[in-house]
C-alpha cells in the first residue's frame, strides 16, 4: 500500500470503504506539499474540492471589516476541510492558511460526489464530522460571548493541549490572541500572569501547563 492510500484508508471518512473503492479513492485524488503561508482558499471562492491534510496544521480565519483576524478553527493532521462549500454552499466564507508545510490530499467535487452515491456512510461521516466542528464553534463563540479573556485563554490552552498532553507547541502569542479575539499585548499579559502564578511555563512558540486544576479552574471563571 503506498503512502498516500495508508493515509487515506486511516481517515474517518473514508473508513467503510472496501479494498476496491480504497484503490479507486486513491486514484481520484492528488496530493501534493504547500508551504508555510500560502493560502488554499478565500471567501468568495467557489468551492470545488474537498482538503484532506495529511501532516502540518491549517487555520480557517475570517478578516474583518476593520482587518481583525478571526480564527475559527486549528486543524491539523487527518482533518478535512472545505467541505462546507461542497455540502450546499458553494462558496467559502472562511480563509485557509498554511500555518506550516502541510502536505494534502485534494478530491474534486465531482468525484466526492459519485463517492457519496456509491457509499452512501460517507455522507453521513461527513455530516458527523462537520457537526463536530460546529459544535466546537458554537462553544468557542459562547465564550468570546461570555467569559472573560484570561478565562478564553485558558480555555483555548486546555483545547490545544488535550486531555492525555501538557505541551503546547507551534503557536504564538498573537497566534492565542487571534483565537480569542484579543489583542496581541492583552494575551502576552494574560500569559505572563499565569505564569507567575504557577500555572503554565512559556518558551519560544512553546507552553507547558504546569496546573491544570489551576488552569481549568480559569477557563471556567
Amino acid at each position: 500500500m503506498d503512502e498516500k492510500m495508508h493515509h487515506l484508508s486511516t481517515i474517518e471518512l473514508f473508513q467503510d470503504l472496501s479494498e476496491r473503492e480504497q484503490e479507486e479513492l486513491d486514484r481520484i485524488t492528488t496530493m501534493s506539499t504547500v508551504r508555510r503561508g500560502k493560502v488554499l482558499y478565500r471567501p468568495d471562492e467557489m468551492g470545488e474540492v474537498l482538503f484532506i491534510l495529511k501532516s502540518g496544521r491549517v487555520q480557517l480565519y475570517r478578516i474583518s471589516p476593520e482587518g481583525k483576524k478571526l480564527v475559527i478553527t486549528t486543524l491539523d493532521n487527518g482533518s478535512l476541510f472545505g467541505e462546507m462549500a461542497l455540502l450546499g454552499q458553494q462558496m467559502h466564507n472562511t480563509f485557509a492558511e498554511a500555518m506550516t508545510d502541510c502536505t494534502i490530499c485534494v478530491m474534486s467535487r465531482s468525484d466526492l460526489e459519485r463517492l457519496i452515491l456509491q457509499q452512501p456512510l460517507v455522507a453521513l461521516r461527513m455530516l458527523e464530522i462537520t457537526g463536530r466542528r460546529l459544535r466546537d464553534a458554537e462553544s468557542r463563540l459562547e465564550d468570546m460571548a461570555f467569559k472573560s479573556i484570561p478565562a478564553r485563554i485558558s480555555s483555548v490552552l486546555l483545547r490545544l493541549a488535550g486531555a492525555d498532553r501538557d505541551e503546547i507547541s507551534g503557536f504564538t502569542h498573537q497566534d492565542l490572541a487571534e483565537m480569542v479575539g484579543t489583542y496581541r499585548e492583552t494575551a502576552t499579559q494574560v500569559l505572563n500572569d499565569m505564569k507567575s502564578k504557577g500555572l503554565i511555563d512559556i518558551g519560544r512558540k512553546r507552553l507547558l501547563i504546569r496546573d491544570r486544576a489551576g488552569v481549568e479552574a480559569m477557563a471556567e471563571g
